[in-house]
């Protein structure tokens, strides 16, 4: 892990460069730069505390989906998911990568740097945003450890690598459309019309 002062060091360079783009009026660069940038400062800084609430938050709205249906359980300070079927006990670790941490700071940082909207929406939509990314997480988590109750160990990999995250990933693409394409189009015709 890089030392509190070396990502301070980097900070002040990149914003040092934004500055830089800003006043050269390359949009384009300073959108990509921006968004990098804070994307890997945001990820640089969540470790260990940003994925453990993440985790932690996670595992414990898995065990809503669980208790309600009554077929897996949560420990959430573990960040551990417990499904028992057929007299077989099966724990997932909500980890690093399975906590959505990665995904929401990606989104943070392409949706503050995003000009379409002014910072009050940017601000907004970044949260509705994390809350997206975590309901979709929530819901992938929720249905791999429901496959696993059913169908077994066996089914883990085809419902976690590949069900599981065609299913989380098709509901952020419909985020991204509709925050970025779509509020570009809108803006666009807006612009026209006024």
């Amino acid at each position: 892990m890089l030392n509190n002062a070396v990502i301070i060091g980097l900070i002040i360079i990149w914003i040092y460069v934004l500055s830089v783009l800003k006043r050269a009026k390359t949009d384009a660069f300073y959108f990509l730069t921006g968004s990098a940038g804070l994307f890997v400062i945001l990820l640089l800084w969540s470790k260990p505390y940003g994925v453990w609430l993440f985790s932690t938050i996670l595992t414990w709205s898995a065990g809503v989906v669980g208790h309600l249906t009554g077929l897996f359980d949560t420990f959430y300070a573990s960040h551990v998911i417990q499904v028992v079927a057929n007299h077989h006990t099966s724990i997932l670790l909500v980890d690093y990568e399975c906590s959505g941490i990665i995904e929401t700071t990606a989104f943070w940082g392409l949706i503050a740097f995003y000009p379409v909207y002014d910072a009050q929406k940017r601000l907004m939509l970044a949260l509705i945003g994390a809350l997206w990314f975590f309901l979709a997480n929530t819901l992938r988590l929720s249905f791999v450890a429901i496959v696993i109750y059913y169908f077994g160990d066996g089914a883990f990999y085809v419902a976690h690598s590949i069900i599981g995250r065609l299913l989380f990933y098709s509901i952020a693409i419909l985020l991204y459309y509709l925050v970025f394409t779509k509020g570009q189009l809108v803006n666009q015709m807006l612009k026209k019309q006024g």
